[in-house]
Order: structure tokens, then C-alpha cells, then sequence
């Protein structure tokens, strides 16, 4: 497929960026489908998928370990989507770009390659309330191993990171702070810019958490000011089992490998071995080359539309979207920042999340419901779970109002 690069003020029609995405034309309980479980997991172009079969079918070899044709091929094929990654971050160089399996994996590689050597009894590591457990829990193994505890910085019932109190916690004792770009629960885009002006003030590392940043906003880390940023392929319209960690090329340098194995060496030997130069240090054994392959087309994709076009498409259908449900009697939302992303989490009186997203089902509609992997999000708001619906741009306004009436038509149901 040919993806022609739009201009920043054509008129966005999402209506063009559907025809590429052959999953969205299925039908769900013999009705059309709804998909706004955008934040679980995005869909994939057809661009994606040919190139990941146009790998297996042409080019499958395995990267860094051959000279032959395909091994070539390959190994080009799995170095291209670094570059792309480093471009669409805007990271000083490729080497800064470590290529895991997903976010998890780069938290978990931060956690135990770079805190886990450095904090003692006593240290803290602050996070926020709003954090996914995967923001969490690898924090937490840390920290259990060292002594060292888990501070957390709270939000306000809007669902905003309260700054003032974030920055009062910076103490001597914090060695890293980590916090997402955006809720996967409230939408809350985070000030991350300021955010990382304090942590570096009191020279404390930022990793940030983009695993919902990175399909909705433009990018930047340099601009950001952090020191590590993570993001996961699969929510970037990418295969499963991809994603990177940016970091500081200098803080790569200071971190042992995570793991290890093969592709990962410059040298081995019974009594000693001599680790390869990050990034590659940190990427042991055979990777999941077609996938990057696939993230590589991915990205191609999102940049051949724009990602300020994206962002500004996906404002006005959330917009759209809050007000439609404001009218839904009996509503109650999670999440009002001033600043969000296209995420709307929410209950109706007298439905169980988890009923009216398999009564939604039965309407064609794809939603979330759970805990979202935010426990401690959930008991701040004193629910064991919500409702949530992510909007991607392949979305549309009619989708929205099918929604809505599919939502009025489940609580006669409910009642």
C-alpha cells in the first residue's frame, strides 16, 4: 500500500484512514464493529501486516549473525526500525534506542540494569497515583531487594497530577522518578517538561511511561527533558512483542546488561566476558525481527499522516465524544484534566462495569472494563473498576452516536 504523506491543513477524513485497516470492516454479533479498545491494543494497516509478510515470505534470516543474502537483508530490515524509532522520538542517535519486547520490558530493564546496582536502604523511587502497574510493580521488586520504598506523589479528583506536591517530594533520598506521559485510565496528559526541569534540578533521573503517549502525541525527547522514555509497539499500530526504551546515551553506558546471552558479547571466554557497547548489550538472543519489521512500517505509517494532524483530530472526537456521554443520565466520568488524551473512563449508576461492557459486546461494540491495570487508581476513586472507552483516528463520529445509543439501549437492559 501506498501511504501519501498529508499536509497539516488538509481536512482530516478518518473515513480514508479506515479503508486501510481490514479488521474494522468485521462484524460483531452480526453488527458492525465498534472499536474503541484503542488504549488495550491498537489495529493494524494493511501496510503493517504486508510487511511482516513480505518478510517471512522473502526475507527470513536471522539479524547480526550471517553474511549471506538474507542474513543481510534481515539484519538491514530489523536496524531500519531503530532508525525510525530514534527519528520519531527524536533521539540524538540510534544508539540510544534499546529495543525490547514492549514497555514492561523497558521499565523492567531500567529497574534492575540501572536502580537495582544503585539504591541502598533508606532511597526512595517516586512515582505517581495514576501509574500502570507496569510503572509500578518492577519499582516495587527493587525495592524490595535494596530497602529502599516506594514514594508516591498524588492527583487531584480531576485526575491531575498535583506538580507542587510531586516536586515537594524530590528529596536527597529519591533516586529515580518515573511517571507516565498519559494515563491509560483518566487520558491525564502529564506536564512532562516541567516535571523533568525539577527532577534534573536536583539531579534525579525521569523515566517516563509512553505507552499512550507515543500513538496520540508528537514526541520529543530531547525537547522533554527526561532520561528515559518508553513505548510498546503494539499500541502504535505495530505488532505485539515490540517496543523500545530511549535513555541518555551516558546512562546507557553506566548500566550492566539486564540479561544475557547471545548478540549481546564482544567476547566470550570461561573466565571472563567483554559485553557489546549499548544499545546491543542489552539485546540478547534471537529478537522478534519480523515484528520490528512491522513496527518499522508502523511507524512509517503514523508519520505519513502526521502526528500533529492525529492529535488534533483525535481532540475534537474526544470533545465530540465527552459531551454525547454527558447526556447519558446517571454517568459518572473518571478523568476531567484540562490536558487528556482521547480516553473516557466511566460507570452508570446501577451497572457493573464488567455487565455493561458484555452487553456493549452484544452491540458490536468493543470497550474495556477492569481495573486496568491501576489498582491503586481504583481505590482512590473507591471502584473496583470502570468503563473505558479509547478513541483512536481511524474513529468517527458516528461511531461515537452508535455508541451512545448502544449505551441507552443496554441500561433499559440494567434496569
Amino acid at each position: 500500500m501506498n501511504v501519501i504523506k498529508q499536509t497539516a491543513t488538509e481536512a482530516f477524513d478518518p473515513l480514508r484512514y479506515r479503508e486501510d485497516f481490514p479488521l474494522l470492516t468485521r462484524r460483531v454479533h452480526g453488527k458492525p464493529l465498534i472499536y474503541f479498545d484503542n488504549a488495550n491494543t491498537a489495529q493494524k494497516p494493511q501496510s503493517v501486516i504486508d510487511a511482516v509478510d513480505r518478510f517471512y515470505r522473502e526475507s527470513n534470516a536471522n539479524v547480526s549473525r550471517a553474511v549471506h543474502t538474507l542474513g543481510e537483508e534481515a539484519t538491514a530490515a530489523y536496524e531500519a526500525a531503530r532508525d525510525k524509532l530514534a527519528g520519531f522520538v527524536n533521539a540524538s542517535s540510534r544508539d540510544e534506542i534499546v529495543l525490547t519486547s514492549g514497555t514492561t520490558q523497558a521499565t523492567n530493564l531500567v529497574a534492575y540494569s540501572y536502580a537495582l546496582p544503585r539504591l541502598k536502604p533508606g532511597d526512595e523511587i517516586l512515582v505517581t497515583t495514576m501509574e500502570h502497574h507496569a510503572n509500578i510493580v518492577p519499582w516495587q521488586l527493587v525495592c524490595e531487594r535494596t530497602g529502599a520504598k516506594l514514594s508516591v506523589a498524588p492527583i487531584t479528583q480531576r485526575g491531575e497530577l498535583i506538580v507542587d506536591e510531586f516536586i515537594a517530594r524530590l528529596n536527597p533520598r529519591v533516586k529515580l522518578a518515573a511517571v507516565t506521559h498519559v494515563s491509560n485510565v483518566l487520558g491525564t496528559i502529564n506536564p512532562i517538561a516541567e516535571l523533568a526541569r525539577a527532577t534534573r534540578k536536583h539531579g534525579i533521573p525521569l523515566l517516563v511511561d509512553g505507552s499512550q503517549a507515543a500513538p496520540h502525541l508528537p514526541i520529543d525527547v530531547q525537547a522533554l527533558g527526561c532520561d528515559f522514555y518508553a513505548l510498546t509497539g503494539h499500541k502504535l499500530f505495530g505488532p505485539t512483542g515490540t517496543g523500545a526504551l530511549w535513555a541518555r546515551h551516558e546512562l546507557l553506558e553506566s548500566m550492566p546488561p539486564f540479561f544475557g546471552g547471545g548478540e549481546m558479547i564482544k567476547s566470550v571466554s570461561f573466565e571472563k566476558t567483554v559485553f557489546a557497547d549499548p544499545p546491543h548489550r542489552f539485546e540478547a538472543g534471537t529478537p522478534n525481527i519480523a515484528g520490528f519489521v512491522g513496527l518499522g512500517a508502523a511507524l512509517d505509517y503514523v508519520q505519513s499522516i502526521g502526528r500533529d494532524r492525529i492529535c488534533a483530530y483525535e481532540r475534537e472526537l474526544l470533545d465530540y465524544a465527552t459531551a454525547a456521554l454527558e447526556l447519558v443520565p446517571g454517568l459518572r466520568r473518571f478523568g476531567e484534566a484540562a490536558h487528556k488524551a482521547a480516553v473516557i473512563s466511566f460507570l452508570i449508576d446501577g451497572a457493573h462495569a464488567h455487565d455493561l461492557a458484555t452487553l456493549l459486546d452484544q452491540e458490536g461494540v468493543a470497550v474495556r472494563s477492569g481495573h486496568h491495570c491501576a489498582h491503586p487508581l481504583m481505590r482512590f476513586y473507591g471502584v473496583p473498576a470502570t468503563l473505558r472507552a479509547s478513541l483512536a483516528f481511524y474513529n468517527t463520529r458516528d461511531e461515537v452516536d452508535r455508541f451512545v445509543a448502544a449505551i441507552t439501549r443496554v441500561r433499559k437492559l440494567l434496569a
